[in-house]
């Protein structure tokens, strides 16, 4: 069965220079689709299959529903001229609905394929093509095939060229069941630049804050120059609707004249604002008539004429409010030099919001990245000192991809989404850029004079340069830096548009300005929670971080929280107050020798020599026993961070600790049935 209407308005987006900006929301009304098999338009969506009318144990004799729904022009993803590969991104709902007292169907996948009419198995398999034909595919798989390394019958999958998946995930394990018959929504999105693929899919309309399957992937050489998009679906020897509606799908990339459609700037993966602020203006210049794209419709600009005057109204409203209040009285003068400084702050401000940088602009910063310009070295990066006229001096962190590692993520990518979507904070290293340039990738941050907290507290003086002996931080100081990191990891856990957990607060991660002010940076590990995510909720990893600041039940169940967080802040408060590592050479163990002390009543010993007892002693127990209670072996007894700064400030009172160090058995023998930790 097929059903085609055209479209002028996508025929000519189709055929267009460039990648076009697809969005195709469809409706019974405008059938912009091509229907293949038993899918069908039901009501406001499109059912791939149709559930079977014989009784289930009948299934086997009958031929398997097979549906797939395509849009009806082919969408180009290659521009040879250029050789250049397409990014896309696409969402849509869905619903898997079975029938009574029958098995599932094999479910549905979002194909991308390069022969519409291709179907390389007659027993369903989701209705995929022949692997002779290239085909990308994301599956919602809810059939159990072994001999297609299916993992379970709840999992989501990405294919290339075979119905075996290339990874895939257990849609469970991430609080989401195929199965429920509930309306979901799913999110795609390929990164060309980063060859990177993720996937979420969630119950609500709002994208959850971390991808149900994301891997590294080059479909470069899997599209042609023109594919078709769409859906398929297969019920095999099972039964069920499978219902796809709200779809929209857009291809982004190169241009031969930099410029994209207006909509890329929704769900953009990389983009700068000069794409967007500056696109009327090349559109003027290059002599296109200027037009408003709403909802996929592009709309002559007299059709927003009313809309627009409202606006100059509300423009000559504020007009007249200023020149009133300028009227009343002038301005005091302290009050103006107050306006000025705000200002001032103001276009600071403004000055770092992050934007693209080319690759010469940091060859040119950095002295072609010369070694003497080396300020850090990670596993998978490097960070070299800089000064870009328009910014000032920057710290320019150059990834190396032969080193990323071989996971469900790269630092980059990480980095740069946590960067770029939340954080603003006084005690955060400010983002001011990136780089993505043929292989080369690299975030540009603020430049910190004074380098790391560690280096103060661990470099060991020399007696031949005693010019580069390294600064004793004074302990005034050292309070303010620990009340600096409990204000940054406050905002990241509380005051953030989305819950962030760091995973490695340490003190190589915290940085010092010229007036020893700290900012936690280095967010490659970060994870990024909606509040009201529940922690029994979230994702089980590899434990990620540094030995000695990893959480007990972190490092058991690969869970992180909040609470991992504070326990990693209560070991950099114990090396801050002690100037010791938190795992000395020796094989000491911090947390351990502070509690022997405390059990001898003697925590005070454990200050740093270096201090050479300039500290207030009733603040300095304060503090230390913040740094033991926040480092508490029982997550359950440490406290929010913002509660320890109190404590720290004065403003509540200091912890309870117990007499003796509570010990944490983990392991089978040492949980409950609820999965409780034991604490004696």
């Amino acid at each position: 069965m097929h059903h085609s209407l055209p479209s002028l308005f996508f025929l000519h987006l189709i055929l267009s220079q460039g990648f076009p900006t697809l969005s195709r929301r469809f409706s019974p009304s405008k059938h912009n689709l091509t229907l293949y098999g038993d899918a069908f338009f039901r009501n406001n969506t499109i059912s791939l299959t149709q559930q079977r009318q014989q009784p289930c144990l009948s299934f086997a004799a009958s031929p398997p529903s097979i549906g797939r729904a395509l849009y009806v022009y082919p969408i180009k993803f290659r521009e040879f001229s250029t050789n250049t590969t397409a990014s896309f991104s696409c969402r849509f709902s869905f619903s898997i609905v079975s029938s009574p007292s029958c098995p599932f169907g094999d479910g549905f996948a979002f194909l991308i394929t390069s022969n519409a009419d291709s179907f390389a198995f007659s027993n369903g398999f989701l209705g995929l093509p022949d692997p002779q034909d290239s085909f990308v595919a994301v599956e919602f798989d809810t059939g159990f095939d072994l001999g297609q390394g299916d993992i379970n019958d709840n999992h989501i999958g990405i294919d290339m060229n075979s119905a075996v998946s290339f990874a895939s995930v257990d849609a469970i394990s991430k609080g989401v069941d195929l199965k429920s018959g509930r309306k979901m929504m799913a999110w795609i999105e390929y990164s060309d630049m980063l060859k990177f693929i993720r996937v979420w899919v969630g119950y609500s309309v709002v994208k959850p804050a971390s991808p149900v399957l994301a891997t590294q992937i080059d479909l470069s050489d899997k599209l042609k120059e023109y594919m078709h998009v769409g859906f398929s679906a297969s019920n095999g020897p099972g039964s069920a609707l499978h219902i796809i509606e709200r779809w929209k799908f857009r291809t982004f990339g190169s241009y031969p004249d930099g410029i994209q459609d207006e909509e890329q700037d929704e769900d953009c993966l990389v983009c700068s604002r000069e794409d967007f602020g500056n696109r009327s203006e090349k559109l003027r210049r290059k002599g296109f008539n200027f037009r408003i794209s709403v909802l996929g419709l592009k709309l002559p600009f007299s059709y927003l004429l009313p809309a627009l005057t409202m606006v100059v109204i509300l423009i000559g409203f504020i007009v007249f409010r200023v020149m009133r209040n300028k009227r009343v009285g002038e301005i005091p003068e302290e009050e103006e030099g107050k306006e000025e400084e705000d200002e001032d702050e103001r276009n600071s401000t403004l000055s770092r919001i992050p934007g693209r940088l080319s690759l010469a602009e940091l060859k040119s910063a950095t002295k072609g990245f010369d070694e003497n310009a080396i300020v850090g070295q990670g596993a998978s990066a490097t960070v070299y000192k800089g000064s870009i006229p328009t910014i000032g001096s920057v710290a320019v962190k150059r990834f190396d991809r032969a080193h990323w590692p071989q996971c469900n993520r790269n630092p980059f990518t990480t980095e740069f989404t946590t960067m770029t979507g939340y954080l603003r904070h006084k005690n955060l290293v400010q983002f001011q850029g990136w780089c993505c340039e043929g292989t080369e990738t690299a975030l540009v941050f603020e430049y910190l004079p004074n380098g790391s907290l560690s280096n103060f507290l661990h470099k060991k003086p020399t007696s031949t340069h005693p010019s580069e002996e390294p600064l004793i931080l004074s302990w005034r100081q050292r309070v303010n830096i620990i009340l600096g990191v409990a204000s940054a990891l406050t905002y990241l856990h509380e005051e953030c548009e989305r819950q962030i957990i760091h995973r490695d607060v340490k003190t190589c991660n915290i940085m010092l300005d010229a007036d020893f002010n700290a900012k936690l940076g280095d967010f490659g590990l970060a994870e990024v929670y909606e509040h009201s995510s529940e922690v029994t909720g979230r994702d089980a990893t590899l434990p990620a971080g540094t030995m000695g600041y990893l959480a007990p039940e972190y490092v058991y169940s690969g869970v992180p929280s909040e609470k991992t967080d504070v326990y990693s802040f209560g070991i950099v408060v114990l090396e801050v107050c002690t100037g010791r590592r938190p795992v000395e050479e020796d094989g000491t163990v911090l947390v351990e020798m502070m509690w022997k002390l405390w059990e001898r009543g003697k925590v005070l010993e454990g200050a740093d020599v270096k201090l050479k007892g300039e500290f207030e002693e009733e603040e300095m127990e304060r503090v230390v026993k913040v740094g033991m209670v926040c480092a508490h072996p029982d997550c359950g007894k440490r406290p929010r961070v913002k509660e320890a700064a109190m404590i720290i400030r004065g403003e509540a009172l200091p912890p309870v600790l117990p007499r003796k160090r509570p010990v944490v058995s983990i392991g089978s023998a040492g949980l409950e049935e609820d999965g409780a930790y034991l604490i004696s």
